[in-house]
């Protein structure tokens, strides 16, 4: 992002009377932007093409201030020839700004096109548009301009597409200053901010725990004779078996329990406390939670803690097996005057502002999206760095390959 963030349109050029021997041009930009002007009870389409071709022969010779005069003439009309349109969108962002912020005659096609042809200055100014549709600002994020995509959230007017949003929630992770405004739009769904959330700093992970920490009361109610008929057929059907796993309000792995050299999950936590939070008792920590390993070790190396809190409450274990695992990852509790720790106080707070239901939610979704998503084809996209293909997955495919690729030396 080596773009520096343009702050606002360039001073308008001074009004300074024309020379002499100008006159009669001045004069004639004048009359000719008028007949422009004129409404449609005075001059037909054709004729005003006809005025517009004119102008803009005129004006690839006129000076800044006579361009910038027509353009401040014709930006609020209804309709402009579109050749002379094209080219003062195109001028310095100066004069160019008078028409991209405010003309109601530039269609889609004129801005995409402008936004392609022009550099940041006009991107910028193109951001606080009203209405822009979701064609116009999928082209504005594509350039990864960060000022122009802050502007673009900025502007409650603008449409964003659910890959436009994808786009700038992927580009938040070397742009952490987007976090908070994409927060604040309506696109946004749960599936983004979930991802989001492993790179948001304490404020923003707040936000997104309490807008999107879900409930699945209501999935649970509709499918709940579907466990049985599930159960009937020994659970033989992947794909229903892994959508029953999301919804079920079970958290913990029996099957796990049984096999496990600890009786429970508790029991593995006091040992991590006593012995140090070895791999294996990480891994036997996250089957024992109903997780993957590798969603196990995300939560808990994750520098802000909040996780540890989220895994904590939607697997049932206490406030004292909380503490018993921030110790284990010799996570500090207070500070040298006494004080309580920030970071173990915002966890506490984490783990006392969820329902056990909404924590599985959250839960769930990382383990769906950073482990069960994970095919050889998207580890090896992972590891390449292989954005351009990004269409080619799915959503949680897509959230893992953000989530994981700095797990990957990227």
């Amino acid at each position: 992002m080596s773009n520096p963030a343009p702050t606002s349109a360039p001073d308008a050029p001074p009004a300074v009377a024309p020379p002499t021997a100008a006159r009669a041009r001045y004069a004639l930009l004048k009359r000719l932007a008028d007949v422009v002007s004129l409404p449609a009870s005075r001059v037909n389409t054709f004729e005003r093409s006809v005025v517009g071709d004119l102008l803009v022969e005129m004006l690839r010779l006129a000076a800044p201030r006579e361009r910038h005069r027509v353009a401040q003439r014709l930006a609020p009309l209804g309709e402009v020839p579109n050749s002379l349109a094209r080219m003062l969108i195109r001028d310095e962002p100066a004069i160019a700004g008078l028409l991209i912020e405010g003309c109601a005659s530039l269609s889609d096609a004129d801005l995409v096109a402008c936004a392609r042809d022009t550099g940041i200055e006009h991107r910028f100014l193109m951001a606080s548009r009203r209405g822009l549709s979701e064609v116009v600002t999928e082209t504005l994020i594509a350039y990864d301009e960060a000022p122009v995509i802050e502007g673009v959230l900025r502007n409650s007017t603008a449409r964003l597409s659910q890959s436009g949003v994808e786009a700038i929630v992927s580009l938040s992770r070397s742009s952490p200053e987007l976090c908070g405004h994409l927060l604040r739009r309506s696109e946004l769904r749960p599936s983004g901010a979930y991802v989001m959330f492993w790179w948001c700093g304490a404020e923003d992970r707040k936000t997104i725990l309490q807008r999107f920490a879900v409930s699945r009361e209501v999935m649970q109610e509709v499918v709940e004779d579907v466990f049985a008929m599930a159960a009937d057929e020994g659970w033989q059907d992947p794909v229903s078996r892994k959508a029953l796993q999301f919804i079920e309000r079970r958290q913990r792995n029996r099957s796990a329990v049984q096999k496990s050299p600890y009786g429970s999950l508790e029991d593995a936590v006091a040992e991590a406390a006593r012995t140090g939070l070895s791999r294996e008792i990480a891994a036997e920590i996250a089957y024992l939670a109903g997780i993957k390993p590798l969603t196990g070790a995300k939560i808990l190396g994750d520098v802000g803690g909040e996780p540890l809190a989220i895994l904590c409450k939607a697997t049932g274990l206490s406030r004292v097996d909380l503490q018993t695992l921030w110790r284990s990852i010799r996570r500090p509790e207070t500070r040298a005057d006494g004080s309580v720790h920030p970071d173990w106080e915002r966890v506490q707070i984490t783990y006392e502002m969820l329902a056990v239901d909404r924590a599985q939610t959250v839960l769930r979704y990382w383990n769906w999206s950073l482990s069960s998503a994970l095919s050889p084809a998207l580890l090896k996209a992972i590891r390449e760095g292989d954005d351009e293909s990004v269409d080619d997955y799915s959503a949680p495919e897509r959230a893992a390959m953000m989530a994981l690729s700095e797990n990957f030396g990227r």
